[in-house]
């Protein structure tokens, strides 16, 4: 799957123990990458926070922002449901890439 640069990304990474983290992104691939190789230290490098588990796109940026915002305010148990609407086995959906 190819994912569309003009686009806006809010996603959700978890850890093997279901640590969460809510990001936002205009290059969700370049992201994920970075995330998956601690390019950036911080709490997802600190908490081996690398898998993908949920995403939504968006055409403009204040949209996407608005909704990581959002998903940020939800408690934890509501940030799962989103995930497990849509990945019930928490797969990192970022295996599904094709170089």
């Amino acid at each position: 799957m190819r994912l569309s640069n003009q686009s806006y990304y809010v996603y959700i990474l978890a850890s093997r123990s279901r640590a969460l983290y809510t990001g936002v992104t205009n290059n969700l691939e370049i992201r994920i990458v970075q995330h998956k190789t601690k390019t950036n230290p911080g709490f997802t490098s600190k908490f081996n926070i690398d898998q993908l588990v949920y995403y939504e796109e968006f055409e403009f940026i204040n949209d996407a922002i608005a909704r990581e915002k959002e998903i940020k305010g939800w408690n934890r148990i509501k940030k799962i449901k989103i995930i497990e609407s849509e990945n019930p086995t928490w797969r990192d959906l970022s295996l599904d890439w094709s170089d």
